[in-house]
């Protein structure tokens, strides 16, 4: 039906326009008519739905302006009349066509029609619930602003002009999905980001051809190349309006999707997701010694359990003659080889993180702390696993928690469990040839034309100082620039 009514406009027959708006609506409980007369004679109707306007603004605005000033004018009534002299509130518009009309309507607007006009009146008043800004869950700090987007396109733009006072900031506004009608906002700053990236990233999305935009992943996705297959992100995201502030002024184009609080960066790089928005708020030295923290604990996370395993069962002799002998007393009684013996507890852990995540939250946090407590205590009692192998699970697991993007440690987990089979079948030799494939994979991807794994490779030496370590900010090389 959809289809059938791209083309179709008003009718000058009020009672007809009314008719086949509410059987295209089918007649939904949330679609309002109202009928009016102006003047005591005009009929007009208002249409709108439920909950997607602003209630007030039509009872107090709308239909208050169009009751009193339509008695003051004293001549025709008309919709331009309507636009120019009587309604003043809003985005006020004029529009023929049927199906761009509903568009509006299913956005949050309200269609005044006339008896005897083809053109409905159409009212932007947008009135839906929002949540407030809170604090961002996924990425806190504890020096820094502490607010974060929400799932309202129009105040997440908001949050980032306000710390970019630019008259350069370009913001474009796209519709995506045949069925969601999805706003996808693209904001950048002209002059400073590539002209052609922006091009080509305006491209991609108006001829995209999907049915549904429901979240942020639906763009990653589409945005993807497709000779590029790759478990690593290679589109940042994130819920501060400070971190996407920052992108922008480093040449990176943000993407709003509406009703998601995540907003995309592109192009991305590796060593944006192991940096944080904190490493600016504090102290280079402090920073510094965080972000080496980091990269350790990437190297623990993915590697943890697959060195244990390669010392344990083909490099015994690099082991202190000590620590083998313990290692070797704790596992006397356990009847599995280390490799099974991690894979099982990579996998609790991997349930209990999940079950975590998706229970209540008043319970999620003690269930999973206490699961694994008990769990790790019983299967060091019953002769599962050994004690060390516990505490090397533990602390990769704590470590994946260190890397402040969730998008990152995922695939790291990923990798953990390919290099775990490498050290069970071929020792180190096993973990360097799989190291050496992984880091060759990296430096393969690109995110819109940019290395993936610059500024270390492809080396740029002007950009070092603020990738591994961050200089102080006087050694930036945007310092002073206009």
């Amino acid at each position: 039906m959809k289809s059938q009514i791209d083309q179709q406009l008003f009718s000058d027959r009020l009672d007809d326009n009314k008719r086949l708006l509410l059987d295209l609506m089918g007649n939904s409980t949330d679609f309002i008519s109202r009928d009016l007369k102006l003047n005591g004679y005009i009929p007009i109707a208002l249409f709108y739905l439920e909950g997607m306007v602003d209630i007030t603004a039509v009872q107090e605005g709308v239909i208050s302006s169009l009751l009193d000033r339509a008695q003051q004018l004293g001549g025709p009534i008309n919709p331009e009349t309507i636009q120019q002299h009587i309604l003043n509130m809003g985005e006020v518009g004029l529009e023929l066509n049927i199906a761009t009309a509903l568009d509006h309507l299913l956005s949050g607007s309200l269609l005044l029609l006339l008896e005897g006009h083809c053109e409905a009146v159409v009212v932007h008043l947008p009135g839906w619930e929002d949540r407030a800004i809170s604090e961002s869950s996924t990425q806190s700090v504890v020096r820094g602003p502490q607010n974060s987007f929400n799932e309202t396109l129009r105040t997440n733009t908001t949050l980032v002009r306000r710390r970019v006072k630019d008259i350069r900031v370009r913001l474009k506004t796209i519709q995506i999905g045949k069925l969601t009608k999805t706003d996808v906002a693209i904001m950048y700053v002209d002059g400073v980001a590539d002209p052609k990236l922006v091009d080509d990233l305006i491209r991609r999305l108006e001829h995209a051809d999907y049915k549904n935009i429901l979240e942020g992943e639906y763009i990653e996705e589409l945005l993807l190349e497709k000779k590029q297959q790759t478990i690593f992100p290679v589109v940042y995201n994130t819920d501060r309006p400070d971190t996407i502030a920052a992108g922008m002024l480093e040449a990176k184009i943000a993407i709003f999707i509406d009703g998601t609080p995540f907003v995309l960066l592109v192009p991305s790089l590796f060593v944006d997701f192991i940096q944080s928005a904190e490493d600016y708020y504090q102290s280079y030295f402090y920073s510094n010694l965080i972000r080496l923290l980091r990269y350790t604990a990437l190297i623990i996370c993915m590697m943890g359990p697959a060195i244990y395993i390669a010392l344990t069962t083909y490099h015994q002799d690099m082991l202190p003659t000590q620590l083998l002998l313990s290692l070797a007393a704790q596992r006397e009684g356990v009847p599995f080889p280390a490799f099974f013996e991690a894979l099982l507890m990579e996998i609790t852990f991997e349930i209990l993180r999940e079950a975590g995540i998706r229970m209540p939250r008043t319970v999620g946090q003690a269930v999973s702390i206490v699961g694994t407590i008990v769990i790790g205590q019983a299967a060091v009692e019953a002769s599962i696993v050994s004690a060390v192998m516990v505490i090397v699970v533990a602390i990769t697991a704590i470590s994946s928690f260190v890397i402040p993007s969730y998008g990152m440690s995922i695939p790291i987990r990923i990798c953990r469990f390919g290099f775990m089979i490498l050290a069970a079948s071929f020792g180190f030799l096993g973990l360097t040839v799989g190291g050496i494939i992984l880091i060759l994979h990296l430096c393969s991807l690109h995110s819109f034309g940019v290395p993936y794994m610059s500024p270390y490779a492809p080396y740029n030496k002007s950009k070092q100082s603020d990738a591994i370590l961050r200089f102080p900010i006087r050694n930036h090389s945007n310092k002073g620039e206009q």
